[in-house]
């Protein structure tokens, strides 16, 4: 069935043309001067005007969730930075130094969602941060950017220059020290930092250590980075997209933002707003999509104003929802809606990044399987037991799975490894073995046919003893 929306143009995607509102090949860098006269920075204008705590409440109202992976509220997130205190006067105290991590790590293999926002859009990302940081009573902003993006960081860096040049950042305060709703200026500093080409430092912890210049391993939790984050001091970790939606949310206000998307239909939080949706894999049209949170993704695989269906005319066999540590989709959800949801009702470990992979029906599942698994071993970055020497079991058990020298007991022993190995189980520091157990068991399981046709029996021996030898 048809997603019902209420778009009639792109929302993030305002100045990228994207289908179905415009044709890609009319994309290019918005410089400051075009995004300023097309509406850019109207609500960063409005925020300025307001104290920062309506501006989180505005956000938190919106109930916007981040667009990493994970999903968590932004405004809760904020929310949990230490408070500041009023003097008798009524003026606040010094907040002291606080950090902004914005994630624009976009490692997770199958998402390219934030490369376009970078890559045609950047002021909408500093208009974000800049709102995040008034809001937070944050000073400093680090963009944490993939190592490989080496345009994306050039464009950023010359996006920054012309936004200092303008004087929306700087010591002088935002838009050369504009007056805002708390009686003064606020001055925010932007940096652009590069990454090493470590998936894990996409966990916001392992980012953190990463910005610090130390190994981006993952830090054991509590404390929270709200609370003891980079350099010891608090921090905010927002992705790419979730700041991208700021600037819309406060000009326009949180009711508009939640009008388009889904609300739960299990008793959850709910989706609100639109998501970037980047398709890759057997479709006709891949690329990204800007769509309302619960569409189908049968509608955006088959309808002709996204994918045009699966590539050559062939079956769907299954997806990757969301980024591969999301797990599969088998052939039987197609109909799976795409919100936040999608974990509890599909089997799968949630939405992830929302970037879809279709499989048509000649794809070989344990070829899939076993990519994964190696992808996985080569970036664990070995701080935790079971995620260094299980993702190495797995690897080798998928490899002998798809060489055909495996046993049938070789896949309950894969699928025992994958359910004794990451952060829900307990025994590992963050999700990278979760994403990888997730992968590997939803293949099997909802592709168990597969593997079972590249295996060997198993059998074991029964000895019985008969004649004056048995016992009674």
């Amino acid at each position: 069935m048809p997603h019902p929306s209420n778009l009639t143009q792109g929302i993030l995607t305002k100045r990228i043309p994207c289908w179905p509102f415009a044709d890609p090949k009319g994309r290019h860098t918005i410089g400051w001067d075009e995004y300023t006269a097309t509406g850019g920075h109207v609500g960063l204008r409005k925020a300025m005007a307001m104290k920062p705590d309506e501006v989180t409440e505005e956000v938190k109202k919106s109930q916007l969730r981040g667009r990493g992976g994970a999903g968590f509220p932004c405004g809760l997130k904020w929310t949990f930075l230490p408070k500041v205190t009023l003097d008798a006067s009524g003026k606040e105290s010094d907040a002291g130094q606080r950090y902004l991590a914005v994630n624009a790590d976009e490692s997770e293999p199958c998402t390219f969602k934030d490369r376009m926002l970078i890559d045609f859009d950047p002021h909408l990302l500093l208009e974000g941060i800049a709102i995040c940081c008034y809001a937070c009573r944050i000073r400093t902003a680090y963009i944490f950017i993939r190592g490989e993006y080496h345009h994306q960081a050039k464009v950023l860096e010359k996006a920054l220059a012309e936004a200092y040049a303008k004087g929306l950042f700087g010591k002088q305060g935002l838009f050369n020290g504009s007056m805002t709703g708390k009686g003064e200026s606020f001055a925010v500093d932007c940096y652009v930092h590069r990454g090493a080409g470590a998936y894990i430092c996409g966990e916001e912890t392992g980012l953190l250590e990463a910005l610090e210049g130390k190994r981006g391993w993952p830090r054991i939790k509590p404390p929270f980075p709200a609370i003891k984050g980079l350099f010891g001091k608090p921090t905010i970790i927002n992705n790419v997209e979730t700041l991208c939606h700021l600037p819309s949310i406060i000009e326009n206000g949180a009711d508009w933002f939640c009008k388009q998307g889904v609300t739960s239909t299990i008793g959850g939080p709910p989706s609100f707003g639109t998501k970037l949706m980047g398709v890759s894999g057997h479709v006709n049209r891949p690329g990204v999509y800007e769509c309302e949170l619960g569409i189908p993704l049968r509608t955006l695989v088959e309808s002709k104003d996204y994918c045009q269906g699966v590539r050559g005319g062939k079956k769907f066999k299954g997806a990757i929802a969301g980024g591969i540590s999301m797990g599969v989709l088998g052939p039987d959800q197609l109909d799976a809606e795409m919100d936040f949801d999608i974990g509890r009702k599909y089997n799968v470990l949630g939405l992830g990044t929302a970037c879809p992979t279709v499989f048509d029906e000649d794809t070989d599942m344990v070829a899939v399987a076993r990519n994964i698994a190696r992808f996985f071993k080569h970036e664990s970055c070995g701080q935790c037991t079971p995620c260094r020497e299980g993702s190495g079991w797995l690897y080798q058990l998928m490899t002998r799975i798809e060489g055909g020298e495996a046993k049938t007991k070789d896949l309950d022993l894969a699928l025992e490894v994958a359910t004794s190995m990451g952060s829900m189980p307990g025994t590992t520091i963050c999700g990278l073995a979760d994403g990888n157990n997730w992968a590997i068991r939803t293949i099997i399981n909802k592709f168990r046919d597969e593997f079972e046709k590249r295996v060997k029996p198993t059998f074991v021996p029964v000895k019985m003893t008969v004649g004056a030898g048995a016992r009674g």
